[in-house]
This record gives C-alpha cells, sequence and structure tokens, in this order.
C-alpha cells in the first residue's frame, strides 16, 4: 500500500471535537488507499502545563524525568486519536515513541533521531492495521530513557518517519493553510505559496516563520521528503496548502519567494578592541561556551585613535543575538574581560531591534535584490544598523518601531502579491 504520514499540531487536537475532525481526514486518506502513520502533538497548551509543573516541583530539575513528566502530553493525545479512529471502523493503534522504537541520542529535552526501525509497524500493517498514531516529539536513549526532541519535536518526528518508511508524503496540518509570502497579520497583501523550495523554508525557518520547526526542514531537504504544510480547519484535497520540495520541482519563481522578520532581536557592540589575529575566536568562542547564540556579525574600523591602552591598531565589534540571551553574553564578556582575556573600552547593549529578511532562490542569478531592497527602505526612512547576506537570503537589523513598516515596504517593492 502507499503510505502517508499526516501529523497534527496542538491546535489541531486541542480537544476532543478537533481530535474528531483530525481523524475524519485520517480516515478520508485511508480511504483513498493509503496506510497511514499519524504524528500526533500533545494538546494545545497542555506541554506548557506540564513544564509547569515540573518546574515548581524542582526548580534544578532531573532532565530525565523533565522528559518523562513532558513527553506525556502527546501519548495521551495518541491514544485519544487512536479511539477515535476505532470509533470510525478504521484498525487504528497507538504507539509511544519506546513502543516503535524511535532511537535517540542521550540529550534530553534535545534529543536527535538515531534510527527508526520499521519492523514493530510494518508487522502490525502486514496484519490489517491501516493507521498507525504515533505520540511525536519524544523517543529512547540507548539507557532505555524517555527523551523529548524539544519544542516543534513533532514536525521533525514526522518528517524523520517519512524518510523511514519512504512515504509519498508528508503532511503537517497546523491551524495556518500553507506557507505565505510574509505574515498576514502585518501585510494584507500576503499571498499564499503553492510551492516552496527546502532551501527557501529553511532559511524562514531560521529567520523567524514559525509555521514549521527548522529541524524538521533540515531533515526534509536531506532525505528529499515532499512536505505539505494545510490547515487542519478547511475542506482539503490534493492541491491544498503548501507543498515544500526540491528546487527542480519548481517551474518558476520570483526572485524574491518571502519576507521574515524576528521581533526578539538585541545588538551588542563592543568599542575599541584589539584589532589582531585571534581576537574574533576569543570573543565568539568566550560566546559559544556561555551557549550564546550569535547571528549577524560586523567588525568595524573603529574611530578611536591609538592609545596606551591597546598599543597596535584598534577596531569595533558588533554582533546580534536573541533578546533572552543579553546577560548571559554581558555575563561571558565581562568575566573573558574580568580575567584579562579580553580587552575593550565600552559594551553597549541595543535591545531595541528587529530583524528582517528577503529570501529567495531566485537572487543565485539575478543582481540588484540588495539595491531594491536598500532603496524601498530608505524611501521609508529606516536606517540600516547591520547587514547580513547568503546565497539566497538578505537581513538587516533595524530599529524594532520600523519592523511592521519594513515587511509592508519590502512585500511591495518586490511584488509579492503578484504570482511568478
Amino acid at each position: 500500500m502507499p503510505l502517508l504520514v499526516m501529523k497534527f499540531g496542538g491546535t489541531s487536537v486541542a480537544d476532543l471535537a478537533r481530535i474528531k475532525n483530525a481523524a475524519e481526514k485520517v480516515k478520508r486518506e485511508v480511504e483513498r488507499g493509503y496506510d497511514v502513520i499519524v504524528i500526533v502533538s500533545a494538546m494545545s497548551g497542555k506541554t506548557n502545563e506540564l513544564v509547569g509543573w515540573v518546574e515548581q516541583t524542582s526548580p534544578l530539575f532531573d532532565a530525565r524525568e523533565y522528559d518523562a513528566v513532558v513527553a506525556s502530553g502527546e501519548n495521551v493525545t495518541a491514544g485519544l486519536m487512536a479511539l477515535t479512529l476505532q470509533e470510525m471502523d478504521v484498525p487504528a493503534r497507538s504507539w509511544q515513541g519506546w513502543q516503535v522504537p524511535i532511537n535517540t541520542t542521550s540529550a534530553h529535552s534535545a534529543a536527535r533521531f538515531v534510527s527508526i526501525p520499521r519492523t514493530n509497524i510494518d508487522t502490525k500493517f502486514a496484519e490489517g492495521m491501516k493507521v498507525a498514531v504515533v505520540a511525536g516529539f519524544q523517543g529512547l536513549s540507548p539507557e532505555g530513557r524517555i527523551t523529548t526532541l524539544g519544542r516543534g519535536g513533532s514536525d521533525t518526528t514526522a518528517v524523520a518517519f517519512a524518510a523511514a518508511f519512504e512515504a509519498e508524503r508528508c503532511d503537517i496540518y497546523t491551524d495556518v493553510d500553507g506557507i505565505y509570502t510574509t505574515d498576514p497579520r502585518i501585510s494584507s497583501k500576503a499571498r499564499k505559496l503553492d510551492k516552496i523550495a527546502f532551501e527557501e523554508m529553511l532559511e524562514l525557518a531560521s529567520l523567524g516563520a514559525k509555521v514549521l520547526q527548522t529541524r524538521s526542514v533540515e531533515l526534509a531537504m536531506r532525505y528529499n521528503v515532499r512536505l505539505r504544510v494545510l490547515s487542519s480547519f478547511e475542506d482539503t484535497d490534493e492541491n491544498s496548502g503548501t507543498l515544500v520540495c526540491a528546487e527542480e520541482d519548481i517551474m518558476e519563481s520570483k526572485v524574491v519567494s518571502g519576507v521574515a522578520y524576528s521581533r526578539d532581536e538585541a545588538k551588542i557592540t563592543l568599542f575599541t578592541i584589539e584589532d589582531r589575529p585571534g581576537i574574533a575566536s576569543a570573543i565568539f568562542g568566550t560566546l559559544a561556551e556561555a551557549g550564546v547564540n550569535v547571528d549577524m556579525i560586523v567588525q568595524n574600523i573603529s574611530e578611536k585613535d591609538y592609545d596606551e591602552a591597546f598599543p597596535g591598531s584598534v577596531t569595533d565589534m558588533t554582533f546580534s543575538l536573541p533578546t533572552n540571551q543579553v546577560a548571559r553574553a554581558k555575563k561571558a564578556i565581562d568575566d573573558a574581560y574580568a580575567k584579562g582575556l579580553l580587552k575593550y573600552e565600552e559594551l553597549i547593549i541595543d535591545e531595541d531591534v528587529a530583524k528582517v529578511s528577503v529570501v529567495g532562490i531566485g537572487m543565485r542569478s539575478h543582481a540588484g535584490v540588495a539595491a531594491r531592497m536598500f532603496e524601498a527602505l530608505s524611501k521609508e526612512g529606516i536606517n540600516i544598523k547591520v547587514i547580513a547576506t547568503s546565497e539566497i537570503k538578505i537581513s538587516v537589523l533595524i530599529d524594532r518601531k520600523y519592523m511592521e513598516l519594513a515587511v509592508q515596504a519590502l512585500h511591495d517593492a518586490f511584488e509579492l502579491e503578484k504570482a511568478a
């Protein structure tokens, strides 16, 4: 039988009525001749509740017990989904991660897949089971302990199963009806895309678009798993939603496919540091050891002249990072300064910035994208603080108060409301 993987997020299984709605979508695929593996998240809000209980019970919790508690939300949903399907006369059973088994590393709350043996589920399909309902977000460590994969891990579970079972497609059901050119809440002109390349989706996901978890897109690209994002709350067919696929499966695309943004950004500048080999390693090695995720980096010629404290040329270093890591970054830099590992004259933190990015595989073969982007921002009086580029992306750091205006201006400048 051809096989489909269908994943339902927390809002799609938030209560019994929504579980029944999702089950009806699964039943339709079974009636079309598919065997189906359903990956479920915990009911909306349940994971946060479980995390809260753990933190109230034990602020310095054992990560192994944290995973045992937090993984239980998906187990409940899987059992309820299997029962609902059985009531619809669909042969179904639920599977917890250890029953498959989903083998992972031992990194509790951030585990990664090692292998997903097919034998147990394939045997049940051969015996007449039509739907395997698998608890997402969880696995089994080499030590035999329950592990979890980090937030958004059910998306990654779905893609991993699609790769392991060579599924025809992996459908991600959520509360939106596809991938848009930008956030429809910011631009009323946002347009739903019929198709988007893996690389574009990976950039958009990493830059702030929250429709798909970044690791799930990485895995889909590596194993060429065709992903489809569609709504749980609408009637759907084979043409619904947005297909995330290989670049060669897209006949023609616009130069820019989407505009992404991240509101929770901060900028740190170290003024007057030594301009010598190894200084970047000293700064960013220190930050890496502290677990700080640095994004955009700019090194400038310092406005300061030579002085006795810095007997040589000097420079300034600017970098961006998530706002929730600012305190950790400052402490790491202050500690390095106190130990004499790093010298600087001043450290300035700006927590009132945002990142706005344009993404598109068409940038590889078209010149002038940066100029067009900067011109659009200039016309709106938006000053650019930091610029970073890749082969298919240009990102800028700007004052946060201009973020929505920048998104709208760029969406208009690249005419994203129009199809290719």
